[in-house]
């Protein structure tokens, strides 16, 4: 594809449509097909990275990666390589092979800075070569500070998970952060893929109504990547992380959206989804790090909770 707009990528239907439902519209697709070089230069400074792969039904599977700073590293424009592969337990570890779309979110919780990278695994020999196809960008909103800091765990076997159980639903309402993984629909893959987008709140600002999750959404960057992949694939998968013990939630369900914020009372939605689970798992000291909290971003504090 020829990139329109001085190097930038278009948004694909179903993102414009999205943009066309909230009443708004992004000004262009700060969307390229190679990353410029402060995002080469950024990935290296991270010690884990966020992922969407999929499943073998083509499902999205949200999942995270770590290692020491450096395991992830720019050789060219259009690559990442990292040097890492998922935990043979890990229910996306079917999506890390060569050929299959990946999302890729590069997150850094003490500074709030992060950028994402979609494209295809091109090689893998004891981790993956990623051929880039789209890198852009997020602004800083809603993300909670963090300093991590390695912490060798011992990880336990896995918890298949039929249905939200008490802890599970403790993790969920507790979180001030999860990571959704979307794709586009087929047909629109050019200018689509797979995607990991942070979203963030107070404490508790997803909601648990049996085994569905009530989401906020907040005024963000118009992009609506995540929605837009969802008005076309209903599909999603989702990533909560228990920071004070490395426990690791990922789920799978569908997703339905209300875009008159009817189906939520939290402050600041200026629309909400809902995700129906119907799979996940528990991963217990899954991430082998501990973490102190730092603050709330100021958007997070304009915002409330499903409770308030």
């Amino acid at each position: 594809m020829s990139p329109p707009d001085g190097g930038f990528l278009s948004f694909h239907e179903d993102e414009r449509r999205a943009q066309a439902l909230a009443g708004l519209r992004a000004e262009r697709a700060a969307i390229r097909p190679f990353m410029p070089e402060q995002h080469r230069t950024f990935f290296p400074l991270l010690p884990y990275l966020f992922t969407a792969t999929l499943d073998e039904a083509g499902a999205p599977v949200a999942s995270v990666l770590w290692g020491p700073a450096g395991f992830v590293h720019s050789p060219d424009p259009v690559t990442l390589r990292i040097d890492a592969l998922p935990a043979s337990s890990d229910p996306a570890a079917s999506g890390f092979a060569a050929g299959q779309p990946i999302g890729l979110l590069g997150l850094d919780l003490t500074t709030r800075r992060r950028n994402r990278a979609n494209g295809r695994v091109a090689a893998t020999d004891n981790g993956i070569t990623v051929a880039v196809t789209q890198s852009f960008g997020n602004c800083a909103q809603y993300i909670q500070t963090r300093m991590s800091s390695p912490q060798a765990r011992a990880p336990q076997p896995p918890e298949t998970l039929a249905a939200l159980d008490d802890p599970a639903r403790h993790v969920i309402e507790s979180a001030d952060t999860f990571f959704v993984a979307s794709r586009s629909r087929a047909g629109i893959e050019a200018d689509g893929g797979l995607d990991v987008s942070h979203r963030g709140g107070r404490a508790g600002f997803v909601a648990v109504r049996g085994d569905t999750l009530v989401v906020p959404d907040f005024r963000g960057n118009r992009f609506f990547n995540t929605l837009g992949n969802l008005l076309g694939d209903t599909r999603a998968g989702l990533l909560f992380i228990d920071f004070a013990t490395g426990d690791l939630l990922q789920l799978q369900g569908t997703v339905t959206i209300d875009w008159t914020a009817s189906d939520t009372a939290v402050a600041g939605a200026k629309r909400s989804w809902r995700i129906t689970v119907e799979r996940g798992w528990r991963r217990p000291a899954g991430l082998p790090f501990d973490w102190t909290f730092g603050d709330y971003a100021p958007t997070t504090l304009a915002t409330g909770t499903a409770t308030s």
